[in-house]
Parts: C-alpha cells; sequence; structure tokens
C-alpha cells in the first residue's frame, strides 16, 4: 500500500513537453509499481522539504545516502525544441508555503542524461525566475510566483528552453521555495526536482560562464534565504544571474 500523501507539502506531478504528456515519478506509487515506469523526471524522496542547504539533496530533491542520492538519473528523455515552451503542474499548493519559483538547466554529456549526476558540480544556469509580485498587510494576501499554483493549481508553471541552446541533452531543476524564515532565522524550505530533456532546433550556445552548483548556489544569509514571507521587504530572488540568449 502506498503511503499517504501529506497535504502541506508538494512536488510536480505532470507535464507538458513538446506537446506531449508525461506523468513525473511519483514517490507515493511508483515504488511500490512492479516493474517501475520509466520516467523522464528523476526520484525525489517524498513531498516535503529539503532544509539544509549543504546536502546533495538540494540538487534534485533526492537522498542524502544511497545510489539515489542527488537524484538517481531517468531513464527517458523528453524532446523539447529550443524556444519551446514546457509546463509544469504541481500537486495543489499550500497557502501558507509563499516563495518564489526558479528553474535551472545543466548540459549533460553527448551520450544523455540518463547515466550522468552532477553531483555537487558547478553545471547549472538559471532560466527561469519569478518571486514577489506585490504586498498586502495581511501577508497571505502578498502575491508570489506561487499564487497561480494555490488559486488555479491545473494552470501549472511555464519555463522556455532558451532559443540559443545547443541541441543535445540537459536536465532541468525546477525548484519552489517556501520561505518560513522569521527573526534572523533562515528557515527556507526548498522543493526541487529534476527531469531530462532531448533539446533540439538551430541553436549554437554551450553555456559555460555563470555556472553554479548545488549544494553551493545558496547561502543561508543570502537576502533571498534568510527572508520572512510574513514582512512586506523588497525580495531578491537568490542565485546567479538569469541567463538569456
Amino acid at each position: 500500500m502506498a503511503a499517504p500523501l501529506v497535504a502541506a507539502h508538494g512536488f510536480v506531478q505532470n507535464a507538458t513537453i513538446g506537446g506531449k504528456e508525461y506523468d513525473f515519478y511519483h514517490p507515493y506509487q511508483d515504488p511500490y509499481m512492479s516493474p517501475a515506469p520509466p520516467r523522464v523526471s528523476r526520484k525525489i524522496s517524498g513531498n516535503g522539504p529539503v532544509e539544509d542547504l549543504t546536502l546533495i539533496d538540494m540538487e534534485c530533491g533526492g537522498w542524502t545516502a544511497g545510489k539515489d542520492a542527488g537524484s538517481a538519473p531517468a531513464a527517458l528523455h523528453a524532446p523539447a525544441e529550443a524556444g519551446s515552451t514546457v509546463n509544469l503542474r504541481w500537486t495543489l499548493w499550500p497557502e501558507s508555503h509563499q516563495g518564489p519559483i526558479i528553474t535551472y538547466m545543466a548540459r549533460c554529456p553527448d551520450e544523455g542524461c540518463q547515466s550522468w549526476t552532477p553531483n555537487g558540480t558547478a553545471v547549472w544556469f538559471k532560466i527561469a525566475e519569478d518571486g514577489l509580485h506585490s504586498t498586502n498587510p495581511d501577508w497571505l494576501k502578498n502575491v508570489w510566483a506561487v499564487t497561480p499554483l494555490i488559486s488555479y493549481p491545473n494552470k501549472g508553471v511555464d519555463y522556455q528552453v532558451p532559443e540559443c541552446l545547443k541541441p543535445g541533452y540537459y536536465l532541468v531543476r525546477h525548484e519552489i521555495i517556501a520561505l518560513h524564515g522569521a527573526y534572523n532565522y533562515p528557515g527556507a524550505q526548498f522543493y526541487p526536482g529534476c527531469h531530462q530533456l532531448e533539446v533540439t532546433g538551430k541553436g549554437t550556445k554551450e553555456v559555460k560562464e555563470g555556472l553554479v552548483s548545488f549544494p553551493g548556489a545558496y547561502k543561508e544569509t543570502d537576502k533571498g534565504v534568510l527572508y520572512s514571507q510574513y514582512d512586506q521587504l523588497p525580495y531578491e530572488i537568490p542565485g546567479p544571474k538569469l541567463f538569456q540568449c
């Protein structure tokens, strides 16, 4: 019997990539299926957060120890043309978990992502970010990147595959940061997950500058991490500058 899904957190459950629908790895179903279904998304440990910024779990939401640390590669790649839009649909997101949504990419070896993990190396470049839109005296009425996931959960989150990217295999790291910090206590919760693309098109760009690692890209003292969602202050999204073609 699968473990019950705790409603307080979430993960990406399915996506539209290249006009095709994909079910992502489900931590409360896939481990109990035989054989386990091949996925384009890597394993995650569950619907809970990563709270220690120094763990390899920060990479793709996997486990600190074992063969799935980081997480283990998935079997498949989803074809996606450079410049196309990917739609990721999360499980129902709780109103109390406000914060930004950030997406990174990393180029895999020419052979593919199915046997490769970054393993904490600096390979990631940021392709999309969305943070605080507006504040309200009632903090629950603040408008964040995650607000549409609360109001319209089936809408999902879009990101665009950079149109200039050189064709090849790429790993995508997509995350929500829930900002629970207060009184100089970081308290941020990270919800990362990774999926694998085969990018096609006529792009020629290989990104070699501004690359970051996970763990390593964020520090507890970063303004975008040491932040309370209950305050009405400007918000600075953590991590490197946004890559642009």
